[in-house]
């Protein structure tokens, strides 16, 4: 029988070095995807926590500024303010849109109750500095809406929003005058009660 023997083959070095080496670049790389991740839930945490908050911001920043005779000079109408008045609907022609479309908004005359106005004109102004002198009894004579809907889409600076004076143009055949139609302003931003 032979007897064979076992010399134990010398410790290399090189492929310690290399599995020291893979161990070491495989915790940095566990350590830059946890770094990543963390930092990817907390954008996401952050983004969530903005995102939740901005209806309320929106609800709660001044639409639409009234000044002069109203309630203490000035008054600021936010959204939630608005979302306490009663809605309305109207479908009528326009001079700048096709066919009837359906606005929804609340009635001026309720804007002008809401901020205790007291006057016979309103100045509206709008967010292009778009000015003209609107009576008072426009509100009270004909169903005149504040829209913030047309055709079921909220209305936006691009779109002649956040808020547009219409007055029901097919309901009252006096309102087809031109004198009116300059009384339908787009992006209202504030009235002045005098």
């Amino acid at each position: 029988m032979h007897s064979r023997s076992f010399a134990p083959r010398p410790f290399e070095w090189g492929a310690a070095e290399k599995i020291c080496a893979s161990i070491h670049s495989g915790l940095i790389i566990h350590a830059i995807l946890m770094t990543f991740t963390h930092r990817l839930y907390s954008c996401l945490l952050v983004l969530a926590m903005i995102a939740l908050a901005a209806p309320k911001a929106i609800a709660e920043s001044p639409l639409l500024t009234l000044t002069g005779a109203v309630d203490g000079g000035q008054v600021e109408i936010s959204r939630s303010d608005l979302d306490a008045l009663e809605w309305h609907e109207i479908a009528t022609s326009t001079t700048v849109t096709d066919g009837r479309p359906l606005f929804r908004g609340v009635l001026m005359r309720d804007i002008l109750a809401l901020a205790e106005a007291r006057g016979e004109m309103v100045t509206a102004r709008a967010l292009n500095d778009y000015v003209i002198d609107i009576p008072v009894g426009d509100f009270h004579k004909f169903d005149v809406i504040a829209a913030l809907y047309m055709d079921g889409t909220a209305l936006t600076p691009r779109d002649k929003g956040p808020i547009w004076i219409v007055y029901p143009r097919d309901d009252h055949g006096v309102l087809a005058d031109i004198r009116y139609d300059m009384r339908w302003v787009w992006q209202l931003v504030a009235l002045h009660v005098q």
